[in-house]
């Protein structure tokens, strides 16, 4: 009776210690398949006719260990550029974020319409412009010429791209380089002479 019973108290024990350790083990993977950034843009207030077929794609670590972690979203709207973006930028404002203006948003000149946002340790950037219409060209063929109506009615609506990013490791939060001689040493725009061979180079005495 006693071996029975202490082989039946052995069973709880480890049947107990498996289940306390299971669900901590559940919890802890379930946190780590999900991305807090994807369900934050998951429950941003837009639209569902701005929101169509989203992708999503993630690269880096989320422990910023060699590279941070950068999400980008890309989603398809019903509607034109211009009331898909402020759809967006109304549903971001609900949600905490706010403008940021500095002169790298965009990096470079684009179509559309081109904002940067903060919130906390994160930067977001929203890009809303015309869907691409026309097919790529095929292994060096001419692009062909858009399909007329009703085909042309399809392309219609707008793309959304969304880019999230770790503020620390966004290059536009730090300083930017100046090209101020007093303070680099070197002008960056030297000016140019008439001559194209300058001055003659002094022989050294």
């Amino acid at each position: 009776m006693r071996e029975r019973r202490r082989l039946r108290l052995g069973v709880i024990a480890l049947v107990s210690l498996v289940l306390l350790g299971a669900v901590p083990l559940y919890f802890g993977l379930r946190t780590l398949s999900h991305d807090p950034v994807f369900d934050g843009l998951d429950g941003l207030d837009v639209p569902a006719w701005a929101a169509v077929d989203p992708v999503d794609h993630v690269s880096g670590n989320r422990w910023c260990i060699q590279e941070c972690r950068l999400r980008e979203r890309t989603l398809e709207s019903q509607r034109a550029p211009k009331e898909t973006a402020q759809a967006y930028e109304h549903a971001l404002v609900g949600d905490g974020w706010r403008r940021w203006k500095n002169d790298r948003c965009p990096e470079q000149p684009t179509e559309g319409s081109y904002t940067c946002w903060r919130r906390d340790e994160l930067t977001l950037d929203l890009w809303v412009r015309e869907p691409a219409c026309t097919p790529p060209p095929v292994d060096g063929a001419p692009a062909p010429t858009p399909a007329p109506s009703p085909a042309a009615e399809k392309c219609t609506g707008s793309l959304v791209s969304v880019k999230v990013r770790n503020a620390i490791d966004d290059e536009r939060t730090g300083p930017q380089p100046t090209t101020d001689p007093s303070l680099t040493g070197v002008d960056p725009y030297p000016t140019v002479t008439d001559d194209p061979l300058g001055e003659a180079t002094p022989s050294p005495s």
